[in-house]
């Protein structure tokens, strides 16, 4: 009789304790969670899953402290002696451009639910981004043509974060992956460390008409419990996400799950790709403030970058060539 009574009480002490747990998130005059503060995606985990942990979606602490480990090295191995800027640290390959000093990529692979994981995507299971509709794997021109000054990428001229670091969906690249969080009744703002972007979110906002266009989309967000879900569309046709439309429809949740986490969730919706895919990891607390991103539109290296191809244009005609 005893053993029914414990066994009766089980299920309502853990039911108790994620009330418990809810109540103790800390939460905003209105009573919804509080979503303010300087937050971090830093992470190794990439965005797809390497062939090498190809069906092994998560990972145990001790397998994961031996591929920190060697990713530490790898990034020391390669400091400032890379011959490819984008190979791991990125080094100053002797320019004095950034080296591991300025490289925030994060040391650690993604935590979620208690085990940590190896792939930011998660569905599909494979970890891996959908394939391609026929006709719509994205071209180089497809990103912008290379010309003039006007139509060079849109990050390249500093007006929007590359990578995708400003969103949606919010993605970690090798630096900058820091982010202010301001809340209101009515409205929620995102600053975006890199190229300094700020998102904001109307609460339960109404989309433009389709002939209303926004490099960052029109994000309107509603609350399902204690979880904020945005969902943006209206994105323009020069805002490429590994090649996606100005159709693209992102839904994001963010969800506090502790004093000092939050649970990012996206799931991006395109007619490029032959299915929906998602995307799911932590934004970690940090310490601010985020300082203002010394990027400007007005880069000298664009008049270099043109002048070198102008330079060797006149070479190939000069040689006989087109």
């Amino acid at each position: 009789m005893r053993f029914r009574c414990f066994a009766a009480i089980g299920p309502l002490a853990l039911v108790l304790s994620v009330h418990l747990a809810a109540q103790a998130l800390p939460r905003t005059p209105d009573g919804h969670p509080d979503l303010e503060g300087v937050w971090t995606n830093a992470t190794i985990t990439p965005l797809e899953r390497p062939a090498a942990l190809a069906g092994k979606p998560t990972l145990t602490d001790a397998e994961a402290a031996v591929l920190e480990k060697t990713s530490a090295q790898q990034l020391a191995n390669v400091d400032g002696k890379s011959e490819d800027p984008l190979l791991e640290a990125a080094g100053s390959n002797g320019t004095g451009g950034y080296n591991v000093l300025f490289i925030d990529r994060g040391s650690e692979f993604a935590r979620v639910d208690g085990v940590k994981r190896t792939s930011l995507i998660i569905d599909p299971p494979d970890g891996k981004v959908p394939p391609y509709k026929p006709g719509k794997r994205p071209t180089m021109e497809g990103y912008g043509r290379f010309d003039n000054v006007k139509e060079r990428p849109l990050s390249e001229r500093c007006l929007l974060g590359f990578g995708s670091t400003s969103g949606p969906p919010m993605l970690p690249v090798l630096y900058n992956n820091n982010y202010q969080i301001v809340q209101t009744p009515g409205a929620v703002m995102i600053l975006v460390e890199m190229v300094h972007d700020a998102r904001i979110i109307r609460i339960n906002g109404t989309h433009p008409p389709p002939s209303v266009r926004q490099w960052l989309g029109d994000s309107i967000g509603h609350w399902e419990g204690d979880t904020l879900v945005v969902d943006t569309t209206n994105f323009t046709n020069k805002t490429h996400f590994r090649g996606s439309s100005e159709n693209l429809h992102v839904i994001e949740r963010f969800t506090r799950t502790g004093p000092d986490t939050i649970l990012y969730r996206a799931t991006i919706d395109d007619p490029v790709f032959t299915r929906p895919w998602t995307i799911e990891y932590p934004f970690v607390a940090t310490k601010g403030p985020i300082y203002e991103y010394a990027c400007h539109e007005g880069n000298y290296a664009l008049a270099d970058i043109l002048g070198g191809a102008r330079k060797k244009d006149a070479e190939r005609k000069a040689a006989g060539g087109n």
